[in-house]
């Protein structure tokens, strides 16, 4: 599901040489990529900081995905609303997590609104978080409703920090403090998502069982509770998420950004294997595009995976919300995280 905030994957890339870089939007908006301290990136991909000034309601449609978002914002608030079920919405919030959703669903907001999204994937978020993500499956609360409030606290600081630089800074020092006493995620589950997640979704949950020793009622069981979906639904997110990052040229939610971190993604040199780190994204057997540079149904079906086109379609449509030729033309969709 979306943030609401600016797409999570901005043109602007972070600077070569340093841990940050503005990237400007448009005249009225901001977004400034910061990259984490080297031993926080097998945590976090990257920071997100955004100003924005929405002169009318704007709406937008939320992906699905397989990760955890993170925003602690100040200025408009905004809904978040999963049209399955009012009770799993949150309202007038600026600051929130929203935890692994397996559908989309819709965020609004109106306003200025301003502040810092971490994307990330489940086994980070569960040990950042400290709150197994089965109770934050398909919901998103606001980060004053999280245990001990340092998430609550840490926005305020941010809110009080005037420069990007600092802000980057202080994410930096309160998730490194936070990590130095969170508890690790049990390592077979770290190894279960890291194979479905260098796979692209592509590997057998049967297999992934038998690997573990255990049966598959009792990992979908444990993966459920812990990181919020079961593996089969996880890997279902992950294929779609490679098509949808090849269909609008986005990285893939949650991808890494050094090849070389393993830890709470889960994965090690083996499972690298020279893959690229985006999943099915990163797997592609075969070129998506068609002669006009738009990705061609079948194509895009065949190289993550689907078994057709039509396969491919109910999927975009279930976590989407549209057809891929519908998102191609749609100026009311988000790449924005959940």
């Amino acid at each position: 599901m979306g943030s609401g905030a600016p797409p999570s994957h901005p043109t602007g890339p972070s600077h070569p040489t340093g841990e940050w870089a503005a990237a400007p939007v448009d005249p009225l908006d901001e977004a400034v990529v910061g990259l984490p301290a080297p031993a926080l990136r097998p945590f976090v991909g990257h920071y997100l900081g955004y100003r924005q000034r929405v002169e009318r309601e704007l709406r937008r449609r939320e992906v699905a995905g397989a990760f955890v978002v993170v925003v602690l914002g100040w200025g408009a608030p905004l809904d978040i609303v999963d049209p399955r079920d009012a009770a799993r919405s949150a309202y007038r919030v600026d600051s929130f997590v929203a935890g692994t959703f397996d559908a989309w669903c819709t965020t609004s907001t109106v306003g200025v609104g301003t502040g810092m999204q971490l994307t990330l994937t489940p086994p980070a978020a569960r040990r950042m978080l400290g709150v197994p993500l089965g109770e934050l499956t398909n919901r998103a609360l606001a980060a004053e409703q999280l245990p001990g409030g340092w998430l609550d606290r840490l926005r305020g600081r941010l809110a009080d920090t005037p420069d990007w630089a600092g802000r980057f800074a202080l994410l930096d020092a309160a998730i490194g403090a936070r990590l130095a006493v969170a508890d690790p995620v049990d390592p077979a589950l770290r190894w279960a998502w890291g194979r479905l997640a260098h796979s692209g979704g592509l590997v057998g949950i049967g297999a992934l069982a038998e690997e573990l020793g255990c049966s598959r009622r009792h990992l979908a069981a444990r993966f459920r509770r812990e990181l919020g979906l079961t593996p089969k639904t996880t890997a279902r997110l992950l294929r779609f998420q490679g098509a949808y990052a090849l269909l609008t040229g986005a990285p893939p939610a949650g991808a890494p950004t050094e090849p070389g971190g393993a830890d709470e993604r889960g994965t090690g040199p083996a499972e690298r294997g020279g893959r690229g780190s985006g999943g099915a994204a990163g797997n592609v057997r075969r070129d998506p595009y068609g002669p006009a540079g738009r990705p061609a149904g079948a194509e895009l079906a065949a190289a993550c995976g689907y078994y057709d086109q039509s396969h491919l379609i109910r999927d975009f449509r279930e976590f989407a919300g549209d057809t891929p030729a519908g998102l191609v033309g749609s100026r009311s969709h988000s790449s924005n995280p959940r």
